[in-house]
C-alpha cells in the first residue's frame, strides 16, 4: 500500500470518528515530504465545500505560501468531486492518485453524478495525471461509514 494513500485513508478515520464528515481523507506531497493532510469537515463546518481535498489544497497554499501547487501530488480516498477536480486544476498540481470511485461513493449515499452532467466534458481531458490505487484498502473505510449508525448522509 502506497504510504500517503495509507495517511488518507487515516484521515478519512478520524473525520468518521469525530462525526465531522465522509469517509474522505487527503493529503498533498512534494518531493516525498507532506505538505497537508485533512479529512472531511462538511459537517463540523456547516460548509458544503468544506471536502478533504479542498481542505488540504488550503492548507498547503498556506503552507508553502503560493497558489501554484505543480510540483505537488494529490492522494485521496476517493475519486475527487467536479469541484474538488477544478481546485486541483486551479492550484496546479500535477497528479492526483485515489482509491474509491465515484461510483463506490454513490453505493454509500453520495451521489454527485449528476454534477458530472452538468459539468459535461470539462473533465474529460485533466491537466494532470490522474490513477486509482489501493481501492481495495479505501473501501474499508467506506464500508466503515456504511455501517456508522449514528452517520449524517448530506
Amino acid at each position: 500500500m502506497n504510504i500517503y494513500m495509507k495517511i488518507a485513508i487515516e484521515e478519512a478515520g478520524k473525520g468518521i470518528g469525530l462525526n465531522e464528515g465522509g469517509p474522505f481523507g487527503a493529503v498533498i506531497v512534494k518531493k516525498d515530504t507532506i505538505i497537508s493532510q485533512a479529512h472531511n469537515r462538511v459537517l463540523a463546518s456547516h460548509d458544503p465545500t468544506a471536502h478533504a481535498e479542498i481542505l488540504a489544497i488550503r492548507e498547503a497554499g498556506r503552507s508553502l505560501n503560493t497558489l501554484n501547487l505543480s510540483e505537488c501530488t494529490l492522494y485521496t480516498t476517493c475519486e475527487p468531486c467536479p469541484m474538488c477536480l477544478a481546485a486541483v486544476i486551479w492550484a496546479r498540481i500535477s497528479s492526483v492518485y485515489y482509491g474509491c470511485t465515484r461510483q463506490d461513493a454513490a453505493r454509500i449515499g453520495f451521489r454527485d453524478e449528476h454534477m458530472y452532467g452538468t459539468a459535461g466534458d470539462a473533465f474529460s481531458q485533466l491537466p494532470f495525471d490522474m490513477k486509482q490505487i489501493d481501492r481495495d484498502e479505501c473501501i474499508q473505510m467506506f464500508k466503515e461509514w456504511e455501517e456508522k449508525p449514528d452517520k449524517v448522509i448530506y
